[in-house]
């Protein structure tokens, strides 16, 4: 016999409207250009620009008589209200200055070669014949960004048997990727960091000079104590005076580590455009919206003006039934669109007047100190949102100050307790943790059990681990790393 049972569960379901909303409001300003043509491509009945009023004026609700007559959802669309539309209520950047005129203009730039081609340009100046040519450039595909070669020459010799058909060996191997190493920038094609070193200093200008030969001999044989920093080690081992140690060593940390990353084509520079601007009048604060983010949208007339057409003809004709109910549908998500944008907006604006709000002293100089400690909870509270969308707008957006551009989730962190029961923000403790470090001796860097005895006599309540992890996330390497001659 079957046995029956009865359960309850929630569920939350999200209509297509509010999905529509959370993939805009985390897209970045940058971005959103793109999302908004590919609006306008797939919805004929969207459309970008504005119109005169007297063109707008005079239009019907396209909806009157019409609705639940074709199985379409009863959510009433004035049509009105999107044929010319202001965006009243926001101020953007640039209000005031803008001159109807005006049109972008793209600014021209040379587009860099990449490392490859580079590398590729160099190999043609070699006096090579075509087999040998083919073999440097399978090496060359083998370099990885950085600028190494990570590959196993057996696997890159079975490559070039199986996909060129030429048979080699891994000593012609190496006397062709010998001349590579020889190209620029110095360094490239190495196989590892101790090759790649090797091969800079080698390159000097004056190979023959006691500096760059003792820091060869230090790369060469004393490799591993150099990563480790056992300085005493390497200067018993070669004989080498305090002096002609710190010399060599100084040259050593002047190479570069990832010669891949200085050609022109793998220097990737990333444009941050800010989605709201702060500027000071007369000691207030104001929030401008970049005005990228307030796009001219509007429904389109033609289709609107089909509604029109269906009140003239025959309500019966099954084609005209059809075409009106598309008509509609596509009326409907350009409406839903145009509202998603303007939600967009405000709900931008409202975060970020929060974010002020507590983060005040801050904005006033851009002391990070003077930060609180601020989690995404206290913003959604401030504005009645769930912390998911305050966690969207804070991990994606950015504010320009005339401190620079920060990003929203910098003004983000947990507080820390003190000696005065006031809690500080973890940002306040990692300034003083790496003020410490930058004025700590060098010859005896403070360990984090030193680190953690200061920051408690300083007030702050702080664990070993903490600082561990504190220290980590500002890239500072352990006590012993940090020694210097």
């Amino acid at each position: 016999m079957q046995k029956l049972t009865l359960s309850q569960s929630l569920s939350q379901k999200l209509s297509p409207q509010q999905i529509q909303f959370i993939k805009l409001l985390q897209v970045p300003t940058a971005e959103l250009d793109a999302r908004i043509e590919e609006e306008l491509e797939i919805n004929p009945a969207l459309e970008e620009g504005k119109v005169e009023e007297s063109e707008s004026s005079g239009e019907e609700d396209y909806e009157e008589g019409f609705g639940d007559e074709y199985g379409q959802e009863s959510n009433e669309v004035n049509v009105d209200d999107y044929l010319d539309d202001d965006y009243g209520g926001y101020k953007m950047q640039g209000d005031g200055n803008y001159n109807p005129d005006d049109e972008d203009r793209e600014i021209p730039f040379s587009a860099p070669s990449s490392l490859h081609e580079q590398l590729i340009t160099q190999l043609n100046f070699l006096k090579l014949d075509e087999r040998q040519r083919i073999i440097g450039e399978q090496l060359i595909g083998s370099i990885e960004n950085d600028g190494y070669i990570r590959r196993e020459l057996t696997a890159i010799i079975n490559d070039l048997a199986f996909s060129q058909n030429i048979e080699t060996d891994s000593d012609e191997l190496e006397e062709i990727l010998r001349k590579i190493q020889g190209f620029d920038p110095a360094g490239i094609a190495a196989r590892n960091l101790q090759e790649c070193l090797i091969i800079q200093l080698e390159r000097k200008e004056h190979p023959d000079d006691p500096t760059v030969q003792h820091a060869l001999a230090i790369i060469q044989d004393c490799f591993e104590e150099f990563t480790k920093k056992h300085y005493p080690k390497i200067q018993k081992r070669l004989n080498l005076d305090e002096d002609e140690i710190k010399e060599a060593v100084q040259l050593i940390t002047r190479l570069n580590p990832k010669p891949g990353g200085v050609a022109d084509g793998m220097v990737l520079t990333q444009y941050v455009i800010p989605d709201f601007i702060l500027v000071t009048t007369g000691g207030k604060f104001e929030i401008l919206l970049n005005s990228k983010n307030a796009p001219e949208l509007r429904i389109s007339r033609s289709y609107s003006e089909l509604f029109d057409t269906y009140d003239k003809s025959d309500k019966k004709d099954k084609k005209l039934k059809e075409t009106v109910s598309f008509v509609k549908q596509k009326l409907d998500s350009a409406k839903w669109f145009i509202d998603a944008i303007k939600q967009r907006q405000n709900t931008l604006l409202r975060t970020m007047e929060a974010i002020l709000q507590y983060q005040t002293p801050f904005f006033v100089d851009g002391d990070e100190a003077a930060l609180r400690p601020m989690i995404l909870k206290d913003i959604a509270e401030k504005i009645d949102m769930d912390i998911s969308t305050v966690s969207r707008v804070a991990n994606s957006k950015s504010i320009q100050t005339e401190f620079g551009v920060f990003p929203l989730k910098y003004f983000f962190s947990e507080g820390i307790a003190t000696d005065s029961g006031e809690d500080v923000s973890n940002r306040e403790v990692k300034s003083v943790l790496q003020g410490m470090v930058d004025a700590e001796d060098k010859k005896r860097p403070l360990s984090d059990d030193k680190l953690v005895k200061m920051l408690n006599k300083k007030g702050y309540n702080i664990a070993r681990r903490t600082v561990a992890k504190y220290r980590e996330q500002l890239q500072i390497p352990v006590a012993r790393l940090r020694k210097e001659l």
